[in-house]
């Protein structure tokens, strides 16, 4: 017989708060009655204000952040479009993967799994492009597969640099909400976001947060992919007055009211506070265990996701497997080529340092018994330090208290 509850501390879908769990608990509502556009329109209005989006809009579809990255390429690029991106982790190489299968002609410059963005490869290739072919330029700003965060001000700085007029998409799905994002400051044009990370709800929303500029590509006259579910103009028929053009998940709208709630009565940039101090004392932890992440330098680090590299001889499947079944704890595994090599603990969303000492130490349990020569203790004493000395806390952080 289990007791107590299963610890989650995998990068997404995160703990769901109880005030946000409560707040999704309600009867089922006419999604066309005259009062649901005062649920609606400040759900809107405030998601803007995460992204840091003054002048363009944020559509909300019913799908999981895929859904977004979708919606983005079809609605502002045409087949045959030249893009840049690039490959240094699952996911975008999975953006990657999409791109080329929507019919974009792809530049892809593979970097090492544990760096990010290659900004100087970037620039070589947009400096060569004298002609501005290249349309759109692709940045994943955090890659939850390596625990590796990007510049994404960088990228808007290479592109000014060269006078180019590229539009720029973000993959923030596991960084915004969580991660510092200024939409508007860095001239990003599609950024991408999803329910189940930062938001604290469960999977099955996605925002997708488009610039001026890119609703004027939307509506230029180059022809654009087909699309239908995704159609941006079938959001903007309905969404001013507060609906959408097909049934929406009302439910949801509940809970991320109460979210946006919490996040706004912490205050964002303590938001961002708070995950970089509980990210970093995890990395503590990380070194005091005498191990080592997949990101390659401190410059890479990731507020939102550590992924851990095994000693050599230790099966990471093996620690996730006895820290599941002996400890009632999910971690998250190493997606492809890194399966076998780490493991990942998830350190955003509804989270506190206790949480995190939690991890650390049934992640200290795993890895002896699955082979691996720690001293039990180690890393979280090494937490503890970082903890207890509280003078570079945020102040004002009630998300995890709350």
């Amino acid at each position: 017989m289990k007791h107590g509850i299963r610890h989650l501390f995998i990068p997404g879908p995160t703990n769901v708060p109880e005030r946000v769990r409560r707040a999704l608990n309600v009867p089922m509502e006419d999604q066309r009655s005259p009062d649901l556009p005062a649920l609606t329109l400040p759900l809107f209005r405030d998601l803007k204000k995460v992204f840091r989006n003054e002048d363009g809009r944020v559509f909300m579809y019913p799908s999981s952040g895929t859904g977004a990255w979708e919606a983005a390429i079809q609605n502002t690029l045409a087949r045959g479009d030249k893009v840049l991106m690039s490959r240094f982790g699952q996911f975008s190489h999975l953006w990657v993967d999409m791109a080329i299968r929507l019919g974009l002609d792809v530049t892809a410059i593979d970097v090492e799994w544990g760096a990010g963005v290659p900004l100087d490869d970037y620039e070589r290739v947009i400096a060569a492009d004298k002609a501005h072919e290249i349309r759109a330029v692709f940045a994943t700003q955090n890659e939850t597969a390596t625990g590796v965060a990007s510049d994404i001000a960088g990228v808007r700085k290479l592109l000014d640099a060269h006078s180019h007029p590229a539009m720029i998409f973000v993959d923030g799905v596991s960084s915004i909400a969580s991660i510092d994002f200024r939409q508007d400051e860095w001239g990003v044009d599609l950024a991408v976001a999803g329910s189940q990370k930062g938001f604290m709800l469960p999977a099955g929303l996605s925002f997708l947060s488009v610039s001026e500029k890119a609703l004027a590509a939307h509506r230029d006259n180059r022809p654009k992919m087909e699309r239908c579910y995704f159609s941006f103009a079938d959001m903007l028929a309905t969404n001013d007055q507060g609906y959408f053009p097909y049934t929406p998940p009302t439910q949801f709208f509940h809970g991320l009211r109460v979210a946006l709630d919490m996040l706004f009565e912490e205050g964002l940039d303590d938001v961002f506070a708070r995950h970089h101090r509980l990210a970093e004392g995890v990395r503590r932890g990380v070194a005091g265990m005498g191990l080592k992440l997949q990101a390659v330098a401190p410059r890479w680090h990731s507020d939102t996701v550590s992924a851990i590299r095994v000693p050599e001889g230790v099966d990471a499947n093996a620690v996730l497997k006895i820290a599941y079944e002996r400890y009632e704890t999910s971690f998250g595994s190493g997606l492809a080529q890194l399966s076998g090599k780490v493991f990942r603990i998830g350190h955003l969303g509804d989270l506190n340092a206790g949480m995190c000492l939690t991890a650390l130490s049934i992640a200290e349990m795993a890895l002896v018994d699955a082979g691996a020569r720690i001293d039990l203790g180690s890393g979280v004493a090494a937490a503890q330090d970082y903890y207890r000395d509280r003078s570079g806390e945020a102040t004002g952080s009630r998300v995890a208290a709350a």
